[in-house]
């Protein structure tokens, strides 16, 4: 009786312990983004370039990857993993976006947004009528607090926004093998962040007469802390405002 219960417990401790390693394992609990013929054609034909490139700059394909977007002077960089920091792989022209400095408010503004958004699987589209996508997922729980709407709010192909933020068709394919990579790889998730402009003490200076300064000196603190550390930061949203933290 007594050897009895000692097996039952150790295979309910044995259950318990596959449920922590699940829930605490990201590798594990990511599901592959979507792929079809598009993304298999863009992949067969690019894939070899972008390994060699990836070299000379030691990175390497399927790294986690974040992405940080600058409205001013429409750049959107491409960071990866290597040896415990974020490395620049390629920083790539954003061909068109929509509205002015500052954050989307409601649907239909033609505003593209700021702030610290995340990419899962999900997000991702190689089916979409602007060649690739993925969506920001705005709004986020941030956005959310303040009553801001909006939907479909993505990165793609096609050189055409009305909110998004669009590239040549050419660059978003890289960008999104990259993507595709790192979440095939084992990333559950990858952060964009998206900023006005460079966050820098003169920059903000110069806009301090905007209505959006208090919002943009929120940012700038996650800002810094990346530049920092050259890890990008967990976001979490507490008392109104975005909140940083490192792993």
């Amino acid at each position: 009786m007594a050897m009895e219960k000692i097996q039952i417990y150790s295979r309910q401790w044995a259950g318990l312990a596959l449920i922590l390693l699940l829930l605490n394992n990201d590798r594990l609990m990511a599901n592959p983004p979507p792929s079809n013929a598009r993304l298999q054609e863009v992949a067969q034909r690019l894939t070899p370039a972008l390994k060699k490139a990836m070299q000379e700059r030691e990175v390497q394909l399927g790294q986690p990857l974040f992405i940080r977007i600058f409205k001013a002077s429409h750049e959107l960089e491409v960071w990866l993993e290597s040896g415990g920091e974020f490395k620049l792989f390629q920083n790539y022209t954003i061909c068109d976006f929509s509205g002015e400095f500052g954050p989307k408010l409601k649907e239909g503004d033609l505003q593209s947004p700021e702030g610290f958004y995340f990419v899962t699987p999900e997000q991702m589209n190689p089916a979409s009528q602007y060649h690739l996508s993925f969506n920001l997922g705005f709004p986020n729980l941030y956005d959310r607090t303040r009553g801001r709407t909006g939907s479909a709010l993505m990165v793609h192909g096609n050189c055409v926004s009305i909110g998004c933020y669009a590239m040549t068709d050419p660059i978003i394919e890289e960008i999104y093998l990259v993507a595709d990579a790192a979440l095939r790889g084992g990333q559950p998730f990858f952060r964009v962040h998206i900023f006005p402009f460079r966050m820098t003490d003169h920059n903000l200076h110069q806009h301090r007469h905007s209505p959006w300064s208090s919002f943009w000196e929120n940012l700038k603190q996650g800002y810094d802390l990346f530049e920092a550390t050259r890890r990008p930061p967990n976001v979490e949203v507490g008392e109104g405002l975005y909140q940083f933290g490192l792993d």
